[in-house]
């Protein structure tokens, strides 16, 4: 661009600005500079600037696979400030062939460790995918489906390991249990699914109560019957036995006590 300065009579040429640096220059300029140059992060930050539409390209290709855009695009980005500053002009490859897989392997990172519905451990992510490959590869040479046998042959593992990662994929995706499973839609996944019984429990004590009970001398039983399954005061439990009302608290929580505590040991 010319910038055009008059001085009274005529017009002359003032400014002539060099063209915009491309790209690769902004590289090979920034590789040419000392490690602590002032003007690197300069350069390092235009560099960034420049190949953006590089990253944003390739995140773009993911797009549509659960992820949000932009987050996708945030990952190139990451993958693209990787690249510049680990690039070396001086192996003689170009700067995109070097940058394109180094984003694309940050974007499957991405997809690997951020986008499962349960964690599992990356040895099993690795392994599905490995098997997913596997399996496309196999049923083109073999022309039909390869069995579990077949893919455990292909990867060099064993049939055990394989039926893990085939297990494991399925943490990839989530159903919810909000999704109809009926016909007119009135019965959820949710419903099928049991819950915590609490009466097991109270069953577990019932048939531990019977040998307790008969621990209890034969006063003591009645007191216990009459007070819980009789729904009687101590007042009332006292007239009939025939003794005091104190006699009675006393008896009743001597039971209680040896109930208890036998209990305890039978349901241990």
């Amino acid at each position: 661009m010319t910038v055009m300065q008059s001085t009274g009579t005529r017009t002359k040429p003032a400014i002539s600005t060099a063209p915009a640096e491309s790209a690769a220059d902004l590289l090979n300029a920034m590789a040419a500079m000392p490690a602590g140059h002032p003007s690197r992060a300069s350069l390092r930050d235009r560099a960034i600037e420049a190949w953006l539409p590089l990253a944003r390209h390739l995140a773009h290709r993911y797009s549509g696979r659960g992820e949000p855009t932009d987050d996708l695009v945030q990952t190139a980005t990451v993958g693209l400030i990787k690249a510049v500053d680990k690039f070396d002009p001086d192996r003689g490859v170009d700067f995109a062939g070097y940058a394109i897989p180094t984003i694309i392997g940050e974007i499957k990172r991405h997809f690997r460790d951020r986008t499962w519905s349960v964690r599992v451990p990356r040895r099993l992510q690795e392994l599905r995918l490995a098997i997913t490959e596997a399996n496309s590869t196999l049923t083109h040479t073999l022309g039909r489906s390869p069995t579990v046998a077949d893919i455990a042959v292909h990867l060099g593992v064993t049939e055990e390991d394989v039926l893990e990662g085939l297990e494991g994929a399925r943490a990839y995706n989530a159903t919810s249990l909000s999704t109809p499973i009926s016909a007119d839609g009135t019965t959820e996944l949710g419903d099928t699914l049991g819950d915590t019984d609490h009466e097991f429990e109270v069953a577990e004590t019932r048939v531990a109560l019977g040998p307790a009970l008969a621990t209890l001398d034969e006063r003591e039983q009645k007191i216990l019957t009459l007070r819980f399954y009789g729904n009687l005061t101590q007042s009332q439990i006292a007239d009939q036995i025939g003794i005091s009302q104190m006699h009675v608290s006393r008896l009743l929580t001597k039971a209680l006590t040896k109930l208890r505590g036998q209990l305890a040991s039978e349901l241990l």
